[in-house]
């Protein structure tokens, strides 16, 4: 754990807005559609009792797991300041690095967790933008038939402005979401006012009431009702970005008071007026301010699209530089600000598969059946991954932490096991997008596990090779030349092709390796070690976090402190191409085999991801079997 930075009322206040925005976008429009499709399937009969059960379950589902799950526990659990699924990976792999075989199983849980996220990140915006336009309905019904085509023409601007990056409107996220949470509430209050006696619900007798007269109908409900914590775990993910302090201001001041107070307004109309279950939220607004709603309720929920999709920028950033996935072409959108990244593949991809959801199932009830699987499997593997953080990074007694983690991961597993049940109306949406990306992974893991093992089996010990090279030097030229190398200590495919090929060795020589660690941020002036090999040769090592962005060129600069002079114009950087041939003797099946040669084939460029001056790179290829 960081210690807070403290900061002072006016920046907590900045800070407390923004969350607002970019936090709770997710979770704060879920009054949309929650509520409604309790009800909306038809297991749970309209009744008073059932309104005051259902509203009860609502508010406890919102207490346990995001005010005391997340808010409480989760946010502690923080890896040098940062947080999201990626960094408690990192976090829960390196507390039981004593323990190989533990350390693997959670790096592939923490992989699947992450491959699903992507999941949740197509349904998200989805339902969030398809729920608002539906409010064109409740204005007027012949409006209907547009519903669908305004929902994709708002998710193809949302997604062709990504590239121009988000600084500009970004300032106005908080401030437009604040009035959406003031708006919930002027639309709920009036309701409880005139019915009061909903709030009996906040007791927590009227949940376990319903569970008990309708275990089965409860237990179906789940699957709807945990739709009011989808987005919570962006408390988590967004914790490098604001901090847990104005995270919890807004969650406790401002988030969770609007939407209690917003569900139990929509609860106390379906207690006055049954047939408003079509659309409850909507239905708390009076005529005249029906299309006004919308416009916010589109802009609300355009915003908490927003979010995501950056966080799944973010994440796969993370996951590159993890190796995880193979490097894509990543945009930076601001000078000031380097979170603000694009990255085309993963926007158009996105885009693709939500353009499909919405095309297929075509409403929010029926994409509300896709939802839920994707964000309980990623809240109970959160709990999993808390669970080794405590007990091994933390030192805690395992009572404490059993107890801690275990009563949790009860409520998740339930929830998610509710969810399993609309697995085919539709929940194998998310799962099919999340097993595919984790296939990819996986495939892309073992994959450079077996081209590093091959390297390694076919490579030359690099103090011997170049004692033996200086048995008979070949000619020195001026300048410097930067062999980049995967393994250290091992002579580069670059080196030998070069000697091979140039016959010349330059005046010095620097034999780099690049290592991404499990944290977040590497300092700067402890980014580099080098060992002197003589004859003006050293052994450089680069160390960077999964949230820093590798500049070779910058971190060289440090050598100079250690009396090697670089010239930016008389150094060249030398990389090695390796185009990987699959086979059917050993590794993996041939078919995934050929899916990584394709991947790596495919993957960014080295130099762009390193950094390098275009005009300064030789890329020597070799051919390797795997």
């Amino acid at each position: 754990m960081r210690r807070e930075v403290s900061h002072s009322p006016a920046q907590l206040a900045a800070l407390t807005l923004g969350a607002l925005g970019v936090v709770y976008g997710d979770i704060g429009t879920s009054p949309l559609y929650a509520l409604k499709e309790v009800f909306h399937a038809g297991h749970v009969p309209m009744t008073p009792t059932n309104v005051l059960g259902v509203l009860s379950l609502i508010f406890w589902t919102m207490t346990v797991i995001v005010s005391l799950k997340y808010v409480l526990l989760i946010l502690r659990a923080d890896n040098n300041g940062e947080g999201g699924l990626i960094a408690m990976l990192a976090l829960a792999t390196t507390a039981v690095k004593e323990k190989p075989r533990l350390r693997q199983v959670l790096l592939v849980v923490g992989m699947f967790g992450t491959a699903i996220f992507y999941g949740d990140g197509v349904i998200t915006p989805a339902i969030s933008v398809l729920s608002a336009v539906e409010g064109l309905g409740v204005a007027a019904p012949g409006l209907e038939k547009f519903v669908v085509p305004v929902t994709l023409v708002v998710l193809t601007v949302l997604f062709s402005v990504q590239r121009y990056g988000t600084g500009g409107i970004g300032r106005f996220f908080g401030p437009v979401t604040l009035v959406w949470f003031i708006v919930l509430v002027l639309l709920g209050l009036p309701y409880i006012v005139g019915n009061p006696s909903v709030l009996a619900a906040l007791n927590p007798a009227h949940a376990v009431a319903f569970i008990l007269a309708n275990p089965v109908i409860a237990f179906i409900a789940l699957g709807a009702v945990v739709l009011v914590v989808t987005g919570g775990e962006a408390l988590y993910a967004d914790l490098g970005h604001f901090g847990k302090k104005p995270i919890r201001i807004a969650w406790y001041a401002v988030v969770m008071p609007a939407l209690v107070v917003n569900y139990f307004g929509q609860g106390a109309l379906l207690l006055q007026d049954p047939t408003a279950i079509e659309n409850p939220f909507y239905k708390l607004a009076p005529a005249w301010a029906t299309l006004p709603l919308v416009c916010l309720a589109t802009m609300a929920t355009v915003i908490a699209s927003q979010a995501l999709i950056t966080a799944a920028f973010s994440v796969t950033k993370q996951a590159i530089q993890m190796g995880l996935l193979p490097r894509l072409q990543v945009q930076h959108t601001s000078v000031r600000d380097l979170g603000q990244i694009y990255v085309p593949f993963v926007n158009w991809g996105l885009y693709l598969f939500i353009v499909l959801a919405v095309a297929l199932f075509g409403s929010s009830s029926k994409l509300a059946s896709a939802y839920g699987i994707a964000v309980t499997l990623d809240m109970t593997i959160t709990t999993v991954m808390t669970f080794f953080v405590i007990r091994y990074g933390w030192g805690l007694p395992l009572a404490l932490c059993i107890a801690a983690t275990g009563f949790f991961f009860l409520i998740d597993i339930t929830f998610f096991a509710s969810n399993m049940l609309k697995l085919f109306a539709g929940g194998w949406f998310p799962l099919v997008i999340g097993v595919g990306m984790f296939t990819l992974m996986m495939t892309w893991k073992q994959g450079r596990a077996l081209l590093s093992e091959r390297l390694r089996d076919e490579a030359i010990d690099l103090k011997s090779f170049l004692d033996a090279v200086f048995i008979s030097p070949p000619t020195r030229v001026p300048g410097t030349a930067v062999f980049l190398s995967a393994e250290a200590g091992l002579a580069p495919n670059a080196l030998m092709h070069n000697l091979k090929h140039n016959k010349v060795l330059h005046e010095q020589n620097l034999f780099v390796t690049v290592r991404h660690h499990e944290v977040p941020w590497v300092r700067f002036e402890q980014r580099i070690s080098v060992e002197p090999l003589g004859r003006d040769c050293w052994a450089v090592i680069l160390s960077f976090g999964f949230k820093n962005d590798p500049d070779v060129p910058q971190a060289l600069k440090l050598l100079c402190s250690r009396g090697v002079q670089l010239d930016d114009m008389e150094t060249s950087y030398f990389l090695s191409r390796d185009i990987v041939i699959p086979t059917v003797a050993h590794g993996m099946a041939l078919w995934r085999e050929k899916l990584f040669a394709s991947m790596h084939r495919n993957a960014s460029n080295a130099a762009d991801f390193l950094n390098l001056p275009a005009n300064r790179v030789v890329e020597l290829g070799s051919k390797v079997e795997i």
